[in-house]
């Protein structure tokens, strides 16, 4: 990856007082034992800026004593950490922005990390605005990449704007830590090296239940809820205005069976009630990184390129040859989708059948 431009205008020197700011961090999301696969990505990326900058990478894992928090320590090591910043209390066992933010605010004051990541999800957007708010700093959410500028050690992170229109970098000069979230998928799975070593340092902070107001009744897992998981799927088919009524949905539906895929719309669809919210791909819904992307009727505005365009492989179907989705597609039919997908849903239900019955 090239440096990124450099902003114009004077050049900028960052306050002696925040030159001891050093180490990039990814706070590492879990629940009850499950790490979320985005702050395994973003140890991949934190591993990439740290090199950059010649400092380490550190992990903060939070929660309650137990054996699978030892094994969360270790997997961050696999992926990438030099130190783990192991947070330990009763009060931490399940997420709640109140001791989550009262904690990480502590650590960051005490080991002051120039560069904290998170995952853009529900629980890392909740907790990543509770922390800069708490600490006075910068946040850019929802970043699609990450870079260094090399003259003043800052973060240059890019996130689209205006609708979507437009992306911009973003830099937090005259303060730290620099943070960003970024979803889960648009940056790439590393590998895991077990030959890895790394330091753990582990911190009890001082909790008291009774001080926290909220308190979990019930905790209902993700992958337990009746919801499209369109960023973990390998295949998925997606739809836009282009099939021209939600009767034609049907043959979106019927080559995503063949295919065992998952079914993504654009935000018109949505908003024109054809689907609902947790199927939209895009700058405002899901950002999905699958092995193969079927876009039938889609023609490929930024607002939807954001959240499918690091797909594996991307096979655009629409009847316009100069569709925008055509300059990022890695194949492209042209021709009326509402033919083209039963004939893609017939072939490869023959191609599938006869791999089954070979097998």
């Amino acid at each position: 990856m090239s440096e990124p431009s450099k902003p114009q205008g004077r050049k900028f020197q960052l306050p002696e007082h925040l030159k001891v700011y050093k180490n990039v961090w990814v706070i590492v999301e879990q629940e009850r034992g499950i790490v979320h696969s985005v702050s395994l990505e973003l140890l991949g990326e934190a591993r990439k800026l740290a090199d950059k900058l010649g400092v380490e990478v550190g992990a903060v894992v939070l929660g309650a004593e137990s054996p699978d928090l030892n094994r969360i320590c270790g997997d961050a090591i696999g992926y990438g950490a030099d130190i783990v910043y192991k947070v330990t209390d009763p009060a931490l066992a399940d997420y709640r922005t109140d001791p989550y933010c009262r904690v990480m605010t502590d650590v960051v004051n005490t080991h002051k990390p120039e560069i904290v990541l998170l995952g853009a999800t529900t629980l890392g957007r909740d907790l990543a605005g509770a922390i800069a708010t708490t600490l006075a700093t910068g946040l850019t959410a929802d970043c699609t990449e990450l870079d260094i500028y090399a003259d003043n050690r800052s973060l240059a992170a890019t996130r689209p704007t205006f609708g979507g229109t437009l992306l911009c970098t973003i830099q937090t000069l005259a303060y730290r830590p620099q943070m960003a979230t970024v979803r889960p998928r648009v940056m790439a799975m590393p590998g895991r090296d077990d030959a890895r070593t790394g330091r753990v340092i582990e911190i009890q902070p001082d909790l008291r239940e009774e001080d926290i107001v909220t308190k979990v009744l019930n905790f209902i897992a993700d992958r337990e809820q009746n919801e499209a998981q369109l960023a973990f799927a390998d295949i998925i088919v997606s739809a836009g205005k282009g099939l021209g009524k939600v009767e034609n949905m049907k043959l979106v539906f019927d080559l995503a069976k063949v295919l065992g895929a998952e079914v993504g719309v654009t935000r018109p669809l949505v908003q024109a009630g054809w689907a609902t919210n947790d199927r939209q791909v895009g700058q405002t819904g899901k950002t999905v990184r699958p092995k193969l992307y079927i876009a039938a009727g889609i023609s490929g505005a930024i607002q939807h390129r954001v959240g499918m365009e690091k797909s594996d492989l991307i096979l655009a179907i629409n009847t316009d040859p100069n569709a925008t989705i055509f300059d990022f597609a890695h194949l492209g039919l042209v021709g009326d989708a509402l033919q083209i997908l039963p004939a893609l849903t017939d072939a490869f239900g023959r191609r599938l059948s006869v791999n089954r019955m070979a097998g």
